[in-house]
């Protein structure tokens, strides 16, 4: 009783109050146990399924985002021997086949491709499908046809979604779309589904606003993170090096209460620094 007590005094201190005073004094939550490293790649050429599953696990990781379908016996076996596990799947082909595209019919086979890609996750035993859901182009492909048309596909793909028991997760990029918390969140939320939710990279949206910001006006919504730093001065750069303020990312994210992967997109010095950096920063 006293912790729970204890826990709801914290929680209900003013958003950002408590978390930016343990922040400055060194004493921002850690969050093992609670967050789950991934790599989005990393197998060698030539490199089997099982030897690259070993190399991650001896590096302590737990999973990766990519795979092959038509691999997954190789896959299933690989993880029942080391435990690292296919979380989920980047939609393939998002970016040129476009589900905000101005032609029906690309958007039509942008569906498709998302289609395709949660059967894919599913077959490799994975949680998600990340998606970019258009980009702002000009005149014919503006913020509220992007918004529009993604929607209306992406709606049509949530039954077999929830068939598949995989989520689809929306990515906020430097697409034009989407550049607030309050604009992402109320995307989002627009879908009204819960096999629809956030994936939040802290890095790509750091350029707009901290965050921090971010992962406190998103909540509950997110689901998976992307492990990215960007600085002003050195764009995207080694985990710890940019403007990202890792310990109130980790503060913002005990008070959501997240618990789930992050992903490494991009690289640092070594897969074992990545690591190592991950567990620092988190």
């Amino acid at each position: 009783m006293k912790q729970t007590a204890a826990l709801a005094a914290g929680l209900s201190s003013p958003a950002g109050t408590a978390g930016k005073g343990a922040a400055a004094e060194g004493r921002a939550p850690v969050l093992k146990g609670r967050v789950f490293k991934a790599l989005k790649g990393g197998m060698k050429r030539d490199e089997s399924v099982e030897a690259f599953f070993s190399r991650l696990k001896s590096l302590g990781y737990e999973g990766v985002e990519s795979g092959d379908a038509r691999r997954a016996e190789e896959y299933r076996a690989a993880t029942a021997k080391t435990g690292i596990r296919v979380h989920g799947l980047v939609n393939g082909g998002h970016w040129g086949t476009r589900l905000s595209d101005p032609n029906p019919e690309v958007r039509e086979r942008g569906r498709m491709n998302l289609e395709s890609a949660l059967r894919n996750a599913a077959t490799l035993g994975g949680s998600s499908v990340l998606l970019v859901p258009g980009a702002v182009k000009g005149d014919n492909e503006n913020h509220d046809h992007v918004w529009e048309r993604s929607h209306e596909q992406i709606v049509n793909v949530m039954p077999l979604a929830s068939k598949l028991g995989v989520r689809v997760l929306i990515e906020t990029v430097w697409n034009g779309f989407c550049e607030t918390p309050e604009s992402f969140r109320d995307y989002i939320d627009s879908f009204d589904n819960p096999w629809l939710g956030a994936y939040f990279d802290i890095g790509n949206m750091q350029k707009f606003a901290p965050a921090h910001e971010w992962i406190r006006k998103l909540g509950s919504r997110i689901v998976k993170l992307d492990i990215k730093d960007w600085g002003q001065n050195n764009g995207f750069c080694r985990l710890g090096e940019g403007d990202v303020d890792w310990a109130e990312v980790r503060v913002a994210l005990h008070e959501i209460a997240f618990s789930g992967w992050a992903t490494r997109e991009g690289a640092d010095r070594s897969l074992v620094d990545t690591s190592e950096l991950i567990d620092q920063l988190l």
